[in-house]
């Protein structure tokens, strides 16, 4: 009976609170510490968050992410991703990410493409395979959608950056009309030289109200960031930090739900060539 139990309570709260897989959530421990603001983002992670950033990523690179949501096991969120840059044919990727546990888990698998057109805009577009299993006998079901984003430099130091998730707006079950939701992100990024990013951005939701997002890092020295952010509609707060070593890179991110408490973000990055 228990196991059921956890089971429903998963079910209703990714839907109702947890924006989890099917919610197309922003991935990696830097983005997590600024609030989710990432969409106008050209690190590693574009390859999830906004695919047009990947077009300025020049390595051959790998990732991982793990959240812990509330601190609850159950309602971990994992991912890992592969980013391959091919000279004069643009940059590809790869990402596979789980959320749940054993009787209840949403499940997607991306494969992505950017490039850049100019030095200052590039597009990005992705393929998405959506899968959600529910334990106990209650069904699994598998959806194919897309999604894509465009990335400008406006001036020297300002960025501007959109992206979609599943502009046609696939249905997931016959019962309740239940769709997969449509997701709209545009953002500004503002970089004060090498020393520090203010970046902001509004992310609607087709079932939910606007959210606004927003986060700063400072880079203290030369391998050391930290962050800080705040997301609304409910008022999030987080903060973290980065660390930069030989091919690698740690991040670390807290963010805190006034009902639901705290989350924790990591990620490690492995530039392989």
């Amino acid at each position: 009976m228990r196991p059921l139990l956890l089971s429903a309570l998963c079910v209703c709260w990714s839907v109702a609170l947890l924006h989890a897989q099917q919610d197309n959530t922003t991935l990696g421990g830097r983005a997590a510490a600024m609030g989710g603001a990432a969409v106008t983002g050209n690190d590693f992670w574009a390859v999830h968050n906004n695919q047009a950033g990947m077009a300025t990523y020049k390595k051959i690179a790998a990732g991982v992410y793990y959240e812990n949501r509330f601190l609850v096991k159950e309602l971990s969120l994992k991912c890992i991703s592969l980013v391959v840059p091919v000279k004069k044919a643009g940059v590809f990727g790869l990402n596979y990410s789980n959320f749940g546990y054993k009787l209840y888990n949403e499940s997607k698998i991306g494969l992505a493409y950017a490039m850049g057109f100019s030095n200052k805009v590039s597009a990005g577009v992705q393929l998405d395979y959506i899968y959600t299993h529910i334990g106990e006998n209650y069904g699994n079901k598998g959806a194919i959608t897309f999604e894509a984003g465009i990335r400008a430099q406006i001036i020297k130091n300002l960025v501007i950056a959109a992206h979609i998730f599943n502009p046609i707006n696939v249905k997931l079950a016959d019962y309740g009309n239940e769709r997969i939701p449509l997701i709209f992100k545009i953002g500004l990024a503002y970089n004060f030289g090498d020393k520090a990013v203010i970046a902001a951005e509004v992310e609607k939701d087709n079932n939910f109200k606007p959210m606004f997002k927003t986060g700063i890092e400072y880079h203290i020295i030369k391998p050391v960031f930290v962050r800080i952010g705040i997301a609304t509609n409910p008022t999030t707060y987080s903060f973290g930090a980065g660390f930069e070593f030989y091919k690698f890179k740690l991040d670390v991110a807290a963010s805190r739900h006034p009902v639901l408490g705290f989350s924790l973000q990591s990620s490690v990055i492995y530039d392989i060539h």
